[in-house]
C-alpha cells in the first residue's frame, strides 16, 4: 500500500471534495455548542422528543419494514422466475422486469391516486354499474398505500443483484445438486436462496435508502416520516434547529443502511471467490410445464403490471380524453429548465469525477482515497438532508458577513441547487468513471510517463480517448437523476424556474391530477434512457 503523504498537489483536492462533503460536515457540526446552530438544542430536542418525533420515527420505520419485506419478496421472485426457470417469454421478462426503475416513485403515486380515489374512473365506474354508494376501494392516499407504491417501483434494486447472484453464482451448483438427486424445491431453498442472500441484502439496503430519501409519496399521501418533518420544519415551521436535528437523525439511519450495503457487498465478493467454476455456465434452467408455467408468468408479470404498466395508462387516460386540459403551454418551458440544470450539473459532475479518479489513478494512497470516498458519500444522503446541511453554513454566514450576499447567491440562483446536485449525484458519475479506468491498464501509465508525459498530457492524449464511454454513461445516468430530484429542486430552485418535477408535484398536491400527468410522462420517457441501456449491457453478459 502507497505511504500516506500530505502536499500541496492534495490540498485542491481536499478543497472540492469539501465543497461535496459540506452539508454532512455542517449537520455534524450542528450539535457542537459552537456549532453553525446556536441555540439550546437540547431543549428543542426534547420538544419534538415529547410530540412529533415518535410518530415521525414510528412511520419511517415501519415504512421501512414493509418495504424492505415487499421489494424482497417480488424482486427475489421475479430473478429467481427468470433466472432458474425456461418458459415461453423468459428472456422478454428479463428486461421488462427493470422498467419500473424508469418510474419515479411519486410519478407512480399520482397515478395510482388519479385511478383510485373515490372521483376516480374505477370507483365511478362501480357505482354507477352496481348502484352503490359511498366509498368503496380503501383509501389509496395511506401508508399501505405508499408501501403498495415503493414496493412495486424499488423492487427492481433486488431483481438486479438477486438476478446476477443467481445467476453468476448459483447455477452450477444447482446442476451439481440435480446430479445428485435433489428435487427442485430443495435445491432453491438450500442452495439458491441461500447464495442469493447477501445480494437480496444489498438489493433491500438499495430500496430503503431510496424510500429514507423520498418526499414525493409520502408527502402526497400525508404521511409524517423523517424527510416530510424535516421540510416542514424548515418551510412551516421555519426552524432551522429542528430541521437539523430530524435530518442528522435520517442521516444516521441512511449511514447504518449503507455500512450494510457495503457488507453485503462484501460478502457477495466473497460468496463469487467461493463459488467460481469454470462449468457455471454449463447448467441450464429448468424447463416449466403446466400450473408451473402459469405461476412463473404470473410472478414476472404482476410486478411489470404494477409498477410501470398500470401507472401509465392510467396517466395516459387525461391524454387521450382531453387533450385541452394539459398545460401545454407551459410545458416547454419546464422542460426547458430541467434540462438546461441536468446538462449543467452532468457537465460539471463529470468534470468533477474525473478529476478525483485521476487523483486516484495518479495517487492511490490512503489519504487520496479516503477523500475520494467522502465525496461518494453523497449519493446515500437524502435530498432533503442535503438542503438543510447546505443552508445552515449559508445561514451562519449571511448572519455574520451579510455583505457578501451569501445567501443570495446560493438560493435565488441556480448555484445553490446546482450545489446541491452535485453534492448528491457527483458519486454517480464517479462510479462510472472509476469503472471506466478499471479497464485501462496501469502499463499505458508507465510507459506515458517513460515517454516524458505529463499529467496533464497523460489524461488528455491517454486517458480520455479511453474513457469517453464511461464519462457519456455517467453523465447521461446525473442527468435523469437531476431530472427526478424533487425536494432539493423545490427548495432551492431560481424564481420562476419551475422544473418538471416540481410542477408535476405541485400539479398533483392542487388534486390537478389530469394536468400533471405530461410533465410525469415527460419523466418516464427520460427515465426510460437509462434502463433500456442497462438492459442493453445485461443481455451483452449473458
Amino acid at each position: 500500500m502507497p505511504r500516506t503523504r500530505f502536499s500541496l498537489s492534495t490540498l485542491p483536492l481536499i478543497l472540492l471534495v469539501g465543497l461535496l462533503a459540506l452539508p454532512v460536515l455542517a449537520l455534524l457540526a450542528s450539535w457542537l455548542p459552537w456549532g453553525v446552530v446556536q441555540a439550546d438544542t437540547g431543549a428543542i430536542l426534547r420538544e419534538m422528543a415529547s410530540t412529533v418525533l415518535p410518530g415521525y420515527a414510528w412511520t419511517t420505520l415501519w415504512l421501512g419494514l414493509w418495504v424492505a419485506v415487499g421489494a424482497a419478496v417480488v424482486g427475489t421472485a421475479a430473478a429467481a422466475a427468470v433466472t432458474l426457470f425456461e418458459f415461453p417469454g423468459r428472456r422478454t421478462f428479463e428486461w421488462l422486469l427493470l422498467l419500473p426503475l424508469a418510474m419515479p416513485a411519486y410519478v407512480t403515486a399520482y397515478a395510482y391516486t388519479d385511478f383510485l380515489q373515490f372521483s376516480g374512473p374505477l370507483q365511478v365506474a362501480l357505482r354507477e354499474t352496481f348502484g352503490l354508494e359511498g366509498r368503496l376501494l380503501p383509501e389509496v392516499r395511506s401508508l399501505w398505500g405508499a408501501i403498495w407504491v415503493f414496493t412495486f417501483s424499488l423492487y427492481p434494486y433486488v431483481y438486479l443483484l438477486a438476478r446476477t447472484a443467481l445467476g453468476e453464482r448459483a447455477a452450477h451448483l444447482m446442476e451439481a445438486a440435480r446430479l445428485l438427486g435433489a428435487p427442485l424445491s430443495r435445491r432453491i431453498t438450500t442452495i439458491a436462496l441461500p447464495l442469493a442472500r447477501p445480494a437480496v441484502a444489498a438489493g433491500v439496503a438499495l430500496a430503503l435508502m431510496e424510500t429514507l430519501a423520498d418526499f414525493g409519496v409520502t408527502s402526497y399521501f400525508g404521511i409524517q416520516t423523517f424527510t416530510t418533518g424535516i421540510i416542514k420544519a424548515w418551510l412551516s415551521m421555519d426552524n432551522r434547529i429542528a430541521a437539523a436535528q430530524l435530518s442528522t437523525m435520517l442521516l444516521a439511519l441512511v449511514l447504518v443502511l449503507l455500512w450494510l450495503e457495503h457488507r453485503a457487498e462484501r460478502r457477495m465478493r466473497f460468496t463469487a471467490k467461493g463459488t467460481g467454476h469454470a462449468g457455471a455456465t454449463e447448467a441450464q434452467p429448468v424447463p416449466l410445464r403446466g400450473l408451473a408455467r402459469a405461476v412463473v408468468w404470473g410472478v414476472c408479470t404482476l410486478p411489470v403490471f404494477m409498477g410501470f404498466v398500470a401507472p401509465v395508462a392510467f396517466m395516459l387516460r387525461p391524454l387521450a380524453s382531453d387533450w385541452s386540459v394539459l398545460p401545454w403551454d407551459r410545458f416547454l418551458e419546464w422542460a426547458w429548465n430541467s434540462v438546461w440544470l441536468g446538462c449543467i450539473t452532468a457537465g460539471l459532475a463529470v468534470a468533477v469525477a474525473l478529476a478525483l479518479a485521476f487523483a486516484v489513478r495518479r495517487k492511490p494512497d490512503l489519504l487520496t482515497r479516503g477523500v475520494v470516498r467522502l465525496a461518494s458519500v453523497g449519493y446515500a444522503v437524502p435530498g432533503a438532508v442535503i438542503v438543510v446541511g447546505l443552508l445552515l453554513p449559508v445561514g451562519w454566514l449571511q448572519a455574520r458577513v451579510p455583505q457578501w450576499g451569501v445567501a443570495a447567491l446560493v438560493t435565488t440562483t441556480a448555484v445553490g441547487i446546482v450545489w446541491a446536485y452535485l453534492v448528491r449525484f457527483c458519486a454517480v458519475a464517479l462510479q462510472s468513471v472509476q469503472s471506466g479506468y478499471a479497464r485501462i491498464p496501469a502499463s499505458l501509465d508507465d510507459t506515458a510517463r517513460m515517454l516524458g508525459a505529463g499529467s496533464a498530457r497523460l489524461m488528455s492524449r491517454v486517458h480520455w480517448p479511453l474513457l469517453r464511454r464511461s464519462t457519456a454513461a455517467a453523465a447521461l445516468l446525473v442527468f435523469v437523476d437531476v431530472m427526478k430530484e424533487l425536494p432539493a429542486t423545490m427548495v432551492l430552485r431560481p424564481f420562476n424556474s419551475d422544473t418538471l418535477a416540481v410542477v408535476a408535484y405541485q400539479l398533483a398536491r392542487d388534486e390537478r391530477l389530469g394536468e400533471a400527468a405530461l410533465p410525469s410522462l415527460a419523466l418516464v420517457v427520460v427515465g426510460l434512457v437509462p434502463v433500456i441501456l442497462l438492459s442493453r449491457t445485461l443481455r451483452g453478459r449473458a
